[in-house]
């Protein structure tokens, strides 16, 4: 019945103009914030990390902005998977440094996108798929039904999906190997015996994925950063070079360049970011 009701709310919220979805999810976000629930808990924890600086007062009040933006993320999302590329086109109001995507496709050698947790993700996929085909990592919710909606909403013109698995990573390496686009959400913490070596992450040990290290040491790929910042009107779409260091052959180097890169994402909007989630777990782990 969760279940259900889950998903007809967010098929409602998908066909709302995008003003009203963010109105609707801001205010659910901020719902969240007042509950004081686990994800408040999280986000706390997180910012604590990232702006020990700040006074008690003014983490607080970055709280509860985050929270709302996250709440924001969700509605924007069921918009992206509901409506055609067309729409999402009229709602992209500024691109930043797409020339990076335009000369790594020109090398031949493929690119490898990093696309952090930041601003609403769900716009970067189709969004990377209007320069070349898209081959983007997809990790199943455990919901059926809403597998099936985010799974259809993400499977549009010029992308495919890759499962979590060695055949998605088979699937990964010939699209680099073609000259075409990977899209990677790089700050995920890699489940154990999938990859992982621990690097910092905002000061704080981190446990990271070793995927890219080694898509970059088997393909000669080139690396961007892409989000799309939240902004009036739409989406305001930001590539940004990697860290020099992701190209090391050492693992340790190249996963601290990984989390390098993605700090210099987040510094960009960091109420934008998902500090709800656990970035931290796991960290006293290999895998």
């Amino acid at each position: 019945m969760k279940e259900r009701l889950a998903l007809w709310l967010l098929k409602g919220l998908g066909r709302l103009p995008l003003s009203v979805g963010r109105g609707i999810g801001g205010f659910t976000g901020w719902l969240m914030w007042l509950s004081s629930g686990r994800s408040a808990r999280i986000t706390r924890e997180n910012l604590e990390t990232f702006r020990p600086d700040l006074t008690a007062r003014a983490r607080e009040r970055l709280v509860r902005q985050s929270l709302t933006e996250t709440g924001k993320t969700v509605a924007e999302a069921a918009a992206v998977w509901a409506r055609s590329w067309e729409w999402l086109q009229r709602h992209i109001v500024a691109v930043e440094g797409d020339e990076a995507i335009k000369e790594a496709l020109a090398s031949g050698t493929g690119v490898l996108v990093l696309a952090p947790h930041l601003g609403n993700w769900e716009v970067v996929a189709p969004f990377l798929a209007s320069y070349a085909r898209l081959t983007a990592l997809y990790q199943p919710p455990r919901q059926a039904a809403l597998d099936q909606l985010i799974l259809a909403g993400r499977s549009k013109d010029n992308i495919d999906m890759a499962p979590t698995n060695r055949r998605g990573v088979s699937q990964l390496l010939r699209a680099l190997k073609r000259g075409e686009i990977v899209g990677i959400l790089p700050d995920q913490v890699p489940e154990p015996g999938n990859g992982g070596e621990v690097a910092p992450f905002f000061g704080r040990p981190a446990l990271t994925m070793t995927l890219v290290h080694s898509l970059i040491q088997r393909t000669g790929c080139r690396v961007v950063s892409v989000f799309a910042q939240r902004v009036p009107g739409g989406f305001k779409m930001v590539v940004l070079p990697a860290d020099e260091r992701i190209y090391s052959e050492a693992v340790t180097e190249s996963v601290t360049g990984l989390n390098a890169s993605v700090e210099s994402c987040v510094l960009r909007a960091p109420t934008q970011y998902q500090w709800e989630y656990r970035r931290f777990r796991r960290a006293d782990v290999k895998s």
